[in-house]
């Protein structure tokens, strides 16, 4: 079952039991794990993005082995690593292995669009669970992936890693744009939906979006992409860095 190819085995599907009690080790994970490293200095925090860098990458190499030998080769959709999501690999050579702009870049999309996009997944994980069984290397590669993503996020966030600035919008704009780009290339050439940017994703939100927007999907989603993560983190800390100071004052 763990290696299974589609079909063999009933998908575990979104809500089910399988996915709840992913979530639930996934998250108590999480918390262990920040427990152990909340009060790490950035040396160390560096360390540990390029430690985990190198273990995601481990992970995707297999999961696209696995989609070779499955017989996906013609699918660059099941295994070619240009989503949201996957860019966490190149984010985390940026942050673990490069300095100065490079490096400014990958931290910044960790601390923002890496946190957002890995628990949209763990929430909703439509490219696993509605495919493969609970038990299964997809389905818990996913999780362990996008729970690494969230940790990451929120390591960086709570231990003042960087401390994120609204010109940062240009590093992850940037990293967005580039990827994008490349992902549409691909998608030209291949006919394939890379980041999600050129068709229709039948039974989900994307779905409404392809509808209501029409010939400026691609856009929309790509500057969609390249934006609203990024906002979301830095307008939530801004608050809750407000309310902090308030709360001080009023002392």
């Amino acid at each position: 079952m763990f290696f299974a190819r589609p079909g063999e085995y009933p998908p575990c599907g979104m809500f089910s039991k399988g996915h709840l009690i992913l979530l639930m080790i996934t998250i108590i994970g999480i918390i262990v794990a920040l427990h152990f490293t909340k009060n790490k200095k950035n040396e160390e925090i560096t360390k540990l993005i390029r430690n985990l860098t190198v273990f995601l990458w481990i992970l995707e190499i297999i999961k696209i082995i696995f989609n070779f030998i499955i017989g996906n080769a013609s699918s660059p959709n099941s295994y070619i690593p240009l989503y949201f999501c996957s860019m966490i690999l190149y984010a985390g050579i940026f942050s673990g292995f490069c300095k100065g702009k490079l490096k400014h870049m990958g931290d910044v999309f960790i601390a923002t669009g890496g946190m957002i996009a890995g628990i949209f997944f763990l929430l909703g994980p439509m490219t696993s669970l509605t495919i493969y069984p609970a038990f299964h290397y997809i389905s818990i590669q996913s999780f362990i992936f996008h729970g690494v993503m969230f940790y990451l996020g929120i390591l960086i966030n709570i231990t003042g890693y960087i401390d994120i600035k609204q010109r940062d919008i240009l590093y992850y704009f940037g990293l967005m744009i580039i990827i994008s780009i490349i992902a549409w290339i691909f998608n030209i050439i291949f006919d394939s939906n890379l980041m999600f940017i050129s068709k229709d994703y039948p039974g989900t939100m994307m779905s409404v979006l392809y509808n209501s927007v029409g010939i400026l999907f691609t856009p929309f989603m790509v500057i969609l992409q390249s934006t609203a993560p990024f906002y979301i983190v830095y307008l939530t800390r801004l608050l809750v860095e407000t309310l902090i100071n308030k709360k001080k004052h009023s002392k």
